[in-house]
């Protein structure tokens, strides 16, 4: 059994989780005569075996930023909305390919991605309208079965895809983009909107119309996603039927499709990027020099890869993006990536994720959590062999950050006095 198996998030962290469960909150939905595909697949779903709720772990962003002053309530409504998502994600459901996508409803909770992330660093008194943006989502794939757009009865699995291939990239005009250059690729309510985005995006959306497909009866073989693994190719779909044995590594499941969006923008807004070719978690640790939350002119003398130039624009852009200047994240963003890392937890998916985090944590002062979620990694990763180099300076670092924050918590006084708080009010709001 791997590690990532194995592990399940920690339980009973530092503090109390005041984190809400409950049904799913409809944020804009209008009433019809006609039930939506979506909505039967929905109640189909919520019939069958559902996830493991378990008690939700310690994660401290919502909270850290109420004691800041900063509203969270969107935030925790789309947070919500993703972990019930994640409820639904049985073990079945979560290896099976997103061409059949049982259990979580994968464009919903992609949506709630974007709806945190829209209120963390927007603060509008208007919510993302997740439901309006499904029911695009719906227009857009019942649309391939009205009109020309479908093939002809009994067409062969070739020949449906074609139209499908010429009904999405073509006549509805949807191409792929890099998300690392333009993070709103990741974003599905934005792809729907400018019809640009990422891989993962784009299997998504072919993935819906496949489900709508199905759900009219109209699919009448087993068919699969080729999702790309090259930069520039498109997520097509083919006969599972003539399916080689070459092409595994090209499904995408429904976690792991999960995974990969929030893995993305985990790399995309992490706050620490001077080493590209170092991890991001021995970035962090490195940035650990210069003292939680900062990033001072000695990271150019410990790091002398940065020339001048590119030390002051990163200066400037992170100047620009405290006072909400959208510009181009050379430093990132300490929200989202704190936001990633927590939907990552609560996917359950790969013990690496709580180091991260814990990482993360001690940057915003966080230190009493950065341990405990330091010692659930450990945890989970004892007995684990480690096989290259970069997994044993990972290891050394690990107990060096550990050894750091124990001697911190060490120092007289410290539980009495709250720095945690002061993180966001001294690299505030992004406005």
């Amino acid at each position: 059994m791997s590690c990532a198996a194995a592990w399940s998030p920690p339980s009973s962290a530092i503090g109390c989780n005041p984190g809400r469960r409950g049904g799913r909150r409809r944020t804009c939905c209008s009433s019809s005569s006609a039930v939506r595909p979506r909505a039967a697949a929905a109640a189909a779903g919520q019939q069958g075996e559902g996830g493991s709720a378990g008690e939700a772990p310690r994660l401290v962003l919502h909270d850290s930023l109420d004691a800041a002053g900063v509203a969270t309530a969107h935030a925790r409504a789309a947070r919500e909305g993703f972990a019930a998502q994640v409820g639904r994600l049985t073990r079945v459901n979560a290896g099976t390919s997103i061409a059949i996508s049982r259990g979580a409803d994968l464009a919903r909770a992609a949506l709630c991605v974007a709806a945190e992330d829209d209120s963390l660093v927007s603060h509008s008194s208007v919510p993302l309208p997740v439901d309006a943006f499904i029911a695009r989502l719906d227009d857009l794939s019942t649309g391939f079965c009205a009109g020309g757009n479908f093939p002809p009865s009994r067409a062969p699995p070739e020949v449906f895809f074609d139209y499908l291939d010429r009904y999405l990239y073509v006549h509805k005009g949807f191409r792929r983009t890099n998300g690392v250059s333009d993070v709103r690729a990741m974003y599905l309510h934005s792809v729907l909107t400018c019809r640009s985005g990422s891989a993962l995006m784009l299997a998504l959306i072919y993935s819906e119309i496949l489900k709508t497909v199905r759900i009219y009866g109209l699919l009448d073989f087993d068919a699969e996603i080729f999702f790309p693994t090259d930069i520039n190719s498109l997520p097509r779909g083919y006969d599972k039927q003539k399916s080689k044995l070459g092409d595994e590594p090209h499904i995408m499941t429904s976690k792991s499709l999960l995974v990969e969006i929030l893995k993305t923008l985990k790399a995309t807004f992490w706050p620490f990027q001077f080493n590209q070719s170092s991890s991001l978690f021995l970035n962090a640790v490195a940035a650990n020099h210069h003292g939680p939350g900062t990033l001072g002119d000695n990271q150019t003398r410990s790091h002398g890869n940065i020339s001048a130039i590119e030390m002051a624009a990163a200066k400037a852009a992170q100047h620009r993006l405290m006072r909400g200047v959208w510009t181009n994240v050379r430093f990132g963003d300490m929200r989202r990536a704190l936001a990633a890392c927590e939907r990552l937890i609560l996917l359950q998916h790969d013990p690496h994720e709580l180091r991260d985090y814990a990482a993360l944590l001690y940057h915003c002062g966080y230190y009493e959590e950065c341990l405990h979620y330091l010692s659930s990694y450990q945890t989970a990763m004892a007995g684990q062999s480690l096989s290259n180099r970069l997994e044993i300076l990972e290891d050394e670092a690990v107990d060096t950050l550990r050894a750091r924050v124990t001697l911190i918590l060490a120092e007289d006084g410290w539980s009495s006095r709250r720095p945690a708080a002061s993180y966001w009010t001294k690299n505030s709001e992004p406005w």
